[in-house]
């Protein structure tokens, strides 16, 4: 108010309102959203802790989440390792990272939560086509070549479970919601030629207000083009054409920057959810790399979050200034009015900057491809945004104001120590665990656990993705004689994309958010451990692996309807203090990332009784590695009368395990976690690993090292003969405590005394040796067991 009072007669003078135009309004909402700026990452903030905390911080005042602990991070370990291979981080719609001598990645990871919430094929189906975009307009542009995705959901049974009339009102219940997401994300990457090559999906039921939906590309890029190095982002110059390309515009997505700044409710508006078009897409991608490879254009990015408004209005700060005529843009329909085309998020759009000495080629290629390509204005260094429709500007906005002048928020923050749990549902009760265990009871709990949705084998759904168009897939999701068992990670050859012949990269993920409801800073810890174990357990070298990090957060702002803000604002700063001690520990940057704040849901359910329910604070930390394609180990026992070891940290503990889920367990502890031991630890398992040492190796992860076993007997219907003895450990605890940093492997007899000697560091431990016969025998202090691996593999395989 103050700002426009200050000029009002320059408005007057230019024959604008005195007060702010729709148009202008609209512009300034989208821009200085949460999901655009990021004011709560942004914060200053004062951080409070109890006394009788474990892992303390120490009370401190923090000047960004961001700045303090990600980009610090990144700078330090940059520094301290004279990293070469940083190649833009922080500056770009993507984080990119160097390869080789021909190639370059780009990696993005994105979340489209309240969309899919609302409509789930249309939410995910556009958030994996945005997040293509997000690579297309990174640098000069890059090539989609492989996609990832993790979901999080409530348990699709829910209903069965207990009381559908619990559910929230107006929402689908999560196994439509589970259909609908998986469904759109299958036809955004199959339909637009990419694979799909890793993933998760995670289960708790409160997700059931608010799904989150993590989608992510890694794209290809030339080292160097005719017109430039590929990944500058060359400005536009003063004079340049603005150009729209792609798809019109219509009401889908209005608002879906604000929208997804919100938490969610009843009447949240299904318009804000935006239409994908793959095929289109596909069309706009071959037209941009062929653009791109001869220099047709100067500058690109995406129309995400915000339209036009934030497109244009990001790159007007590089020339100072841009006319945008509204009239030219073309729309679905008549009848929209100015704002809604400035702001409107529908999809396959792209905007760029073409010198005008190159626009009749540049749309010469646009026609051969079919890409509908419009010139909407020019960038200008006038100091302004300005909107014109019908020959009358309806918005004149200072550049300077728009993107500098948003105040800081202030915010206080507090953690002392775990609470009890909101339990909305309540209607799930957990099992009481046998006071001493026989074979049946072994069983009964096994066939639990992996049959739970969180271990249980997702086959059945991610086979529906495309894992092999692009011809590159090296390391695919499954493994084994039927290639039905389960891998660490997915992995692309890089060669058929231009990069050195033996070349590939690895992707993995990482999320626990149970362990949020202990000590979110172990979250963070956990996180990035898991991210990177995924993919050194494959053959990824420890010293080029770069991260992501995705937080999903319910609302850390308190007030008078949110009366815990603080402390969920304690539990974002302590996953952030995580976050950064675990990649300084790991020497792994950060190269990109997002934040969706408010993931909560306020509203009824169907029995008409007022409701809340806020998501689990979650972070997915997403690794990306670089691999010998010669040296890699996948996750399944390969032949009979192989040792096995398990290898790695020996703290168990099973608070957050998957057991403790399912069953009552007491004195719940959280195993520790000492992220510079288990870096010394994979630095020497990959040394091993390039020499051939491994047969097999898989991460213990959900369901704990039972699962593990299990899993590596799936690939091809081998058992094994199991001795847990040596671990002087109770049987439960041995079998499903998830410690991290831990790898369970097989080796020829003839290693064994090499591994050691090389491992003595690392607590090896001789657990026993595959065999023909498919059972999986387990010998301990309480006794025998037998799994039949035929009728766990049915259990594990028979939930999706």
């Amino acid at each position: 108010k103050n700002y426009f009072k200050s000029i009002s007669k320059e408005r007057v003078g230019h024959g604008i309102p005195l007060w702010p135009t729709d148009v202008e309004l609209e512009v300034i909402a989208q821009t200085w959203s949460e999901h655009c700026k990021h004011k709560i990452f942004s914060a200053d903030i004062n951080y409070y802790e109890g006394e009788e905390i474990e892992n303390k911080l120490g009370s401190q005042k923090i000047e960004g989440l961001y700045k303090s602990f990600i980009k610090s991070a990144t700078r330090e370990i940059e520094r301290e390792r004279e990293i070469d291979w940083l190649v833009s981080v922080f500056e770009d719609n993507a984080g990119i990272v160097r390869y080789d001598e021909n190639l370059d990645l780009a990696i993005k990871v994105e979340t489209h939560n309240s969309p899919s919430a609302l409509d789930p094929y249309g939410g995910a189906l556009t958030g994996i086509l945005g997040v293509n975009r997000d690579i297309l307009g990174c640098g000069l542009g890059a090539r989609p070549i492989a996609n990832t995705d993790v979901f999080c959901f409530a348990d699709p049974k829910l209903p069965q479970i207990g009381d559908e009339s619990k559910l929230p009102y107006g929402l689908m219940n999560p196994a439509q919601i589970l259909k609908g997401v998986h469904q759109g994300v299958e036809d955004g990457g199959n339909k637009s030629g990419i694979p799909t090559v890793n993933g998760a999906m995670y289960f708790d039921n409160d997700y059931a207000g608010k799904p989150l939906v993590f989608v992510g590309t890694v794209g290809a890029m030339p080292r160097s083009l005719s017109s430039g190095l590929s990944h500058e982002k060359k400005t536009p110059l003063c004079g340049d054409s603005i150009y729209m390309i792609g798809g019109e515009i219509g009401a889908d997505g209005i608002h879906g920057a604000t929208f997804s700044s919100l938490e969610l409710n009843e009447s949240s508006p299904v318009t804000a959810v935006q239409i994908g078009d793959p095929l289109t897409q596909k069309k706009v991608l071959d037209f941009l790399i062929e653009a791109r490879d001869i220099g047709l254009y100067t500058s690109i990015t995406d129309n995400g979050a915000g339209g036009l408004s934030s497109s244009v209005g990001e790159m007007a700060t590089f020339t100072n200034g841009a006319k945008v005529i509204l009239d030219k843009c073309p729309v679905k329909y008549a009848g929209l009015k100015p704002f809604e085309i400035m702001i409107s998020e529908s999809q396959e759009r792209m905007t760029l900057s073409v010198s005008p000495a190159n626009e009749a080629e540049f749309l010469k290629l646009a026609k051969k491809y079919d890409v509908l390509a419009t010139n909407i204005g020019e960038f200008t260094e006038s100091g302004y945004l300005e909107i014109f429709y019908q020959d009358e500007i309806v918005a004149k906005l200072d550049l300077n104001f728009l993107h500098n002048m948003l105040p800081k928020m202030k915010l206080e923050a507090y953690w002392d120590g775990p609470r009890e749990r909101d339990d909305w549902y309540g209607a799930i009760k957990k099992k009481q665990m046998p006071r001493e265990l026989d074979n049946r009871m072994l069983n009964n709990i096994v066939k639990d656990i992996i049959s739970s949705p969180n271990v249980a084998s997702k086959e059945n759904l991610v086979r529906k993705y495309d894992h092999e168009v692009q011809g590159a897939t090296n390391i695919k999701p499954f493994v084994g004689k039927k290639s039905d068992g389960v891998n660490n990670s997915g992995g692309i050859w890089l060669y058929p994309h231009g990069g050195e012949s033996h070349n590939g990269a690895l992707v993995g993920c990482g999320l626990n958010p149970k362990i949020s409801l202990y000590d979110p800073y172990v979250m963070g810890l956990v996180a990035v451990d898991e991210a990177i174990r995924n993919i050194v357990c494959v053959g990824a070298d420890p010293d080029y692996i770069s991260l992501l990090d995705n937080f999903c957060w319910p609302d850390p702002v308190k007030s008078q309807t949110n009366q815990d803000g603080d402390y969920k604002l304690g539990q974002l700063v302590r996953t952030n203090a995580g976050l950064y001690d675990a990649c300084k520990a790991y020497s792994a940057p950060l190269v990109s990332g997002k934040d969706s704040m408010k993931n909560d849901f306020r509203g009824k359910n169907r029995r008409g009784e007022k409701l809340k329910i806020s998501v689990l604070p979650t972070l997915l930390v997403t690794s990306l590695g670089k691999y010998n394609i010669e040296h890699t180990v996948t996750s399944d026992f390969k032949k009979p009368d192989h040792l096995i070891y398990l290898l790695g940290n020996n703290s168990l503990g099973l608070a957050a395990s998957e057991l403790a889920d399912h069953y009552f367990i007491e004195d719940l502890k959280l195993p520790k976690i000492n992220p510079v031991q288990n870096d010394k630890f994979y630095r020497q398992y990959y040394s091993e690993l390039k020499k051939g040492v491994f047969q097999s190796a898989h991460d213990i992860s959900d369901g704990g090292m039972i699962t593990t076993l299990l899993e590596s007997c799936f690939g091809n219907n081998i058992g094994a003969k199991i001795n847990l003895k040596e671990l002087n450990t109770e049987l439960v605890t041995s079998l499903f405590s998830e410690t991290a940093g831990r790898f369970v492997v097989s080796i020829a007899r003839d290693q064994e005394e090499r591994i050691l000697k090389e491992f003595k560091d690392f607590h090896p431990v001789r657990i026993g040796e595959t065999k023909l016969e498919p059972t999986l025998q387990i010998e301990s202090w309480e006794g025998q067991f037998q799994l039949d691996i035929p009728v766990m593999k049915e259990s594990w395989k028979g939930v999706f």
